[in-house]
């Protein structure tokens, strides 16, 4: 114990630091992991001895990599995006497969390590491009959208070729029987654990959970994928596939999340060592005898992955533009690509020059990925004109209708959300453009009468085009709130006089989205929750007044717009409910008010705890009011306050002293 502890903290203090740096540059924990296992490795310092038991434990990594991948797993997601799931992504492993094979047979190697090549190359990088994108609001763009299908299909990918590596490691063995009977294995497990297992899982989670035990909630996480990986692996499979099968089982429970929190910290750090035992793979000495393969495979790599993928888009009628832009963000190896790596080593496929090779150019193609990611769409405007000019005719094209408005109101987004109020906007006579980036959606809507054009609202020049200068409201329609972020920063910064209404999923997020410079926030489920409310007390027999009262009572509190009503008679029952609750009043400053003549700070109606919320003045729509603004006989001065303060302020406004107080 004492002789381990040494390299213990070593391998500690050194993974601290490089993390943390790494960290700092704003790149993937995974290359700190990487850069620790390549300093300490045997073929450099030697710090990290290559041994068998290390080398056993670091498969762990891959273990809660792959449950980690399977718990994320969205059969749902799958259905709804198979489309590009199954057609690009299908396509582009296809390609990417038969190719880079097909050069590496060329190249001398056997159809094992050509294989192991090839499905390494075949993957991108599920963790960088979907934080890059979520980061840059950019998750449901096209380009957006097309990768994540395409990394989903890579996803399931891995699952066949999981099961063929170990195949291709028996050695003297019928090819075509070895693969035919895995497959059949690996079909038959899968059968029997989504049917019984499926129907066994949920009431065993029922009963652990029921414990209240923590520590028993995550051993029998531990449990179960450890239990399946070694099932997996007595059959003549991988550890890998087995977690895969746990992480996909208990993604159908209603305990999904809390595994996923509960199994983080184990599952980092073991992943953080599976990345370290492949870095102990590479040696210096041979990347640096053959530094000019390394480079010319890493640009030939990035190059041919993002043609393949920038073609099979184009094919599916995309234009150029948004290929390219997909291809950029796809061009790198992944986290399966270390795997896939490490499994032909194990296995023997793979080893010497070729590995040394394909490791670093997969290393330095997810180093540089990030800033491809980053300047996609400098490089692809850049790259097709046709794009830049498409790209200002979609400005344009606003422009053209944007300019024509005035007071009208801007709905980001055009789902379902969106066309409702488009409705209700449409029959109260209000003019609004809407903005969506669906361009289907536009297409149909447009056809049919209705005012939506082609444009990102997180783009300033796209507002300006819109007309957001002259606009009365806009209107967040989808519940994204980092986009909801990224168009309230654009609009305090140009616009801040405009009204934002903005969607969310809750109401977790409503102070944050108003300290941005949200006007109003409102939450589905909140609503969604008055208007099961409002149903349900009907039904039970209360009366539609009280019913009203209460959904208005409940508005107040939760929202700014909601604050205050006019009162009227059928607000006299029950009125100990409100008696403390905030309304609106209406005060006409008649002839001979004292109020004529006076500024509204002279009148100090804030002491009564009363807002002037507008000022109606004749053959005018209102003005805001503001401290200097002077009362003229015939205005209408809309109060906001409690029934005691507001008389009060009626009397100040009229006659100039307080009745009651």
């Amino acid at each position: 114990m004492f002789e381990a502890l040494p390299l213990v903290l070593i391998l500690l203090i050194s993974s601290v630091l490089a993390v943390a740096l790494f960290r700092k540059l704003r790149l993937p924990a995974m290359l700190a992991y990487f850069l620790v296992g390549l300093a300490l490795g045997p073929n450099t310092f030697g710090l990290l001895p290559d041994t068998e038991s290390s080398r056993e434990f670091a498969e762990f990594g891959i273990v809660f990599l792959m449950f980690s991948i399977g718990l994320e797993f969205s059969l749902p997601q799958l259905y709804a995006m198979r489309k590009k799931v199954l057609g690009l992504g299908g396509a582009q492993v296809a390609l990417t497969l038969a190719i880079i094979m097909s050069i590496a047979k060329l190249s001398g190697l056997d159809w094992s390590a050509a294989f192991v090549i090839a499905a390494a190359l075949a993957m991108s990088s599920t963790a960088i491009v979907s934080k890059i994108l979520a980061e840059r609001v950019d998750l449901n763009s096209r380009h957006g959208r097309l990768s994540i299908g395409v990394l989903l299909f890579q996803d399931i990918a891995v699952v066949p070729v999981l099961v063929l590596i170990p195949a291709l490691g028996i050695v003297g063995a019928n090819l075509t029987d070895v693969l035919g009977l895995a497959l059949l294995k690996a079909a038959a497990m899968l059968l029997f654990l989504f049917t019984v297992g499926k129907w066994l899982i949920n009431p065993w989670f029922n009963i652990v959970a029921s414990q209240r035990s923590r520590e028993l909630f995550v051993m029998n996480v531990l449990m179960i994928t450890l239990l399946l990986a070694f099932a997996t692996k007595l059959a003549g499979l991988s550890y890998a596939l087995g977690a895969f099968i746990a992480g996909m089982l208990i993604s159908e429970t209603k305990f999904r999340y809390q595994v996923e929190s509960d199994i983080s910290p184990f599952r980092d750090i073991l992943l953080g060592l599976f990345f370290i035992s492949v870095g102990m793979l590479l040696n210096l000495q041979q990347i640096a005898n053959h530094i000019g393969m390394v480079l010319l495979v890493l640009v030939s790599f990035i190059a041919f992955k993002a043609a393949v993928v920038a073609l099979v888009v184009r094919l599916v009628k995309y234009e150029w533009g948004v290929a390219i832009r997909t291809g950029l963000i796809l061009a790198q190896a992944g986290e399966f690509s270390f795997v896939i790596l490490a499994l032909g080593v194990e296995q023997k496929l793979i080893s010497g020059q070729a590995l040394q090779v394909v490791l670093a150019a997969s290393l330095l193609s997810m180093v540089i990925a990030p800033f491809l990611i980053q300047y996609n769409g400098r490089l692809a405007r850049k790259m097709v004109r046709s794009y830049t000019r498409n790209s200002g005719q979609v400005v344009q094209d606003i422009d053209d209708v944007g300019k024509h408005l005035h007071n009208h109101v801007i709905i980001c987004g055009y789902g379902r959300s969106g066309q409702y109020l488009g409705r209700f906007l449409r029959e109260e006579h209000i003019p609004y453009v809407a903005l969506d980036i669906d361009p289907t959606r536009v297409l149909e809507a447009s056809a049919a009468g209705e005012n939506v054009m082609f444009g990102d609202a997180a783009r300033r020049v796209v507002l300006d085009a819109a007309g957001s200068a002259r606009a009365k409201a806009l209107i967040i329609s989808y519940a994204d709130n980092r986009a909801a972020m990224k168009i309230l920063h654009i609009v305090q910064e140009n616009y801040p006089q405009l009204p934002v209404i903005v969607r969310t999923v809750d109401d977790s997020n409503m102070e944050a989205l108003r300290e941005a410079g949200a006007t109003e926030v409102v939450p589905e489920i909140l609503e969604g929750s008055l208007m099961l409310a409002s149903h349900a007390l009907m039904l039970l027999g209360v009366p539609l007044h009280r019913v009203v009262k209460r959904i208005r009572i409940f508005r107040e509190e939760r929202y700014q717009l909601f604050k205050g009503y006019f009162h009227g008679v059928s607000d006299a029952e029950d009125e100990s409910l409100e008696k403390q609750q905030v309304r609106l009043h209406s005060v006409i400053v008649s002839p001979g008010s004292y109020a004529i003549g006076r500024r509204l700070a002279d009148l100090q109606l804030e002491s009564f705890e009363v807002k002037v919320k507008s000022i109606r003045r004749p053959n005018s729509n209102g003005t805001v009011p503001n401290n200097d603004s002077e009362l003229a006989e015939g205005d209408v001065i809309v109060l906001l306050g409690q029934p005691t303060g507001l008389t009060n302020a009626q009397n100040a406004l009229l006659i100039g002293r307080v009745a009651t107080k």
